[in-house]
């Protein structure tokens, strides 16, 4: 029987249902694979190895250290951490490293996110590739199964989340900012762990909600971009009179805002911020990555403030590669991932959030005249539709706005169609029979006409 490690091992990451598709074997065998097609090559003689909250966790992360131990490596164990703390720790240890987590995915859930030294992505393009063929000729042939070395390495344990908040703290001044009062909601996931530590001492009162870590996600699912997730949040700002609200999905890599009114900030509007600011950090210039479904604001401000935007596709992979190879200062997505260089050019939500809290911190406006600036035009937010077929779908679409005397049409990422008063992206899901539609246009009228236009002809 072959092994069939496709329903896990997704572009960016391995991520399945424990114990039905993989368990701490399977893990076992991806820290040895791990080994010798990432760490051994590269001279890495040690890695660090790092897990959400899922029950699950524990386990198939110590599995993973011990088949990459048996390989020869050292391996640092840094134990309950989110996402961005073991980027951090790759970057400052300068080690590889793997994540458990399955972020904002159901309870049974669970997986591994993968870097090289310096918190750089491994992906399918990048040796995910070959370390699911070498996962899977094992389980085909146990006989062929690696054997541990004469002199395996050591495992040991290692605290990095007092260096993880210092070192964002030194990103961002804090110093000045006035009292704010904050809701966060950190879905029982690692945000419940991170923020007290990270905005411990800072002049805010902190109201939290659900920081108890539970993998099983009894109050919603740890995913604030829908936002049946954000209205716990929404409804306690409002009775707390709270200045903001942060929401964390459940491995912490990713910040949504909501206002003073409870009203969510649309992440391109962060980005926009955020980029304004970072751009003012390295003195007016920069080259800021936003991928093509982020508004128009995005390049706007980035111009505005003496930057220069770079568009991409959708997806981290893309986004890191972007930014190494334009050397660009900050990055950011609609999904609310948000990228820097001097954080190794990895995601992570809470630099974004203190960025958020210094800006609001930092003038006496509420949050919602502040983030006006930069949340300039009405957009539809992502409208998923499930199809029989995505290219001749997507076809259809593009013959229908062919003859448009204003459209420019480009393929980067699905299709993107543009004219000076709107424009839409329709791009396939890489995992599901679905088309994904994002549409941003001058005004509201105009936007609801095209949305229902293009989802007409989606759905026909």
């Amino acid at each position: 029987m072959t092994a069939d490690l496709s329903q896990i091992v997704k572009a960016y990451d391995v991520r399945g249902v424990v114990p039905d598709q993989w368990d701490e074997r399977y893990s076992a065998l991806f820290g040895a694979a791990f080994a010798q097609v990432t760490a051994v090559p590269a001279g890495s003689g040690a890695i660090v190895v790092g897990h959400d909250m899922r029950p699950s966790s524990p386990g198939l992360s110590h599995a993973f250290a011990r088949g990459a131990a048996e390989q020869g490596l050292d391996v640092v164990e840094i134990g309950l951490c989110s996402t961005d703390q073991l980027y951090y720790a790759s970057g400052a240890l300068d080690l590889p490293g793997a994540m458990f987590t399955a972020s904002h995915n159901p309870a049974r859930y669970n997986g591994i996110k993968l870097c090289r030294a310096g918190a750089a992505p491994v992906g399918q393009d990048t040796g995910l590739a070959e370390i699911r063929a070498l996962v899977e000729s094992w389980l085909d042939d146990p006989a062929s199964a690696p054997t541990p070395v004469a002199t395996p390495g050591t495992l040991s344990r290692r605290d990095t989340l007092a260096d993880y908040a210092a070192y964002l703290r030194s990103l961002v001044d804090v110093s000045g900012i006035r009292p704010l009062k904050v809701v966060v909601d950190a879905g029982n996931g690692m945000g419940g762990h991170t923020v007290p530590t990270v905005l411990g001492d800072l002049p805010l009162t902190v109201v939290p909600l659900y920081f108890e870590l539970d993998g099983t996600f009894p109050h919603h699912e740890a995913n604030p971009l829908d936002p049946k997730n954000l209205v716990d949040l929404q409804g306690r700002v409002r009775a707390e009179g709270a200045d903001l609200g942060l929401a964390f999905d459940g491995d912490a890599d990713r910040c949504f805002v909501v206002d003073e009114r409870g009203e969510p900030v649309s992440p391109s509007a962060v980005t926009a911020l955020v980029a304004a600011r970072e751009l003012a950090r390295n003195g007016g210039h920069g080259t800021v990555i936003h991928n093509l479904i982020t508004s128009w604001s995005v390049p706007e401000v980035v111009r505005e403030h003496g930057g220069t935007p770079a568009r991409t596709r959708v997806g981290h992979s893309f986004i890191k590669a972007e930014m190494a190879a334009t050397g660009a200062i900050f990055g950011g997505e609609h999904s609310a991932h948000y990228y820097f260089r001097d954080f190794w050019n990895a995601d992570t939500g809470m630099l974004a959030a203190l960025h958020v809290l210094a800006a609001l911190g930092g003038q006496p406006a509420p949050f919602s005249t502040l983030v006006a600036e930069y949340d300039r035009y009405p957009a539809s937010g992502e409208i998923n539709s499930t199809v029989t077929d995505q290219q001749a779908t997507t076809a259809r679409v593009r013959a229908a706005y062919a003859d448009h005397p204003a459209a420019t049409t480009d393929t980067l990422d699905g299709l993107t169609i543009t004219t000076p008063d709107w424009w839409f992206n329709l791009r396939p899901s890489n995992t599901e029979p679905l088309l994904r539609l994002n549409v941003e246009a001058r005004d509201r009228e105009t936007l609801e006409r095209l949305t229902a236009e293009v989802l007409e002809l989606v759905r026909q």
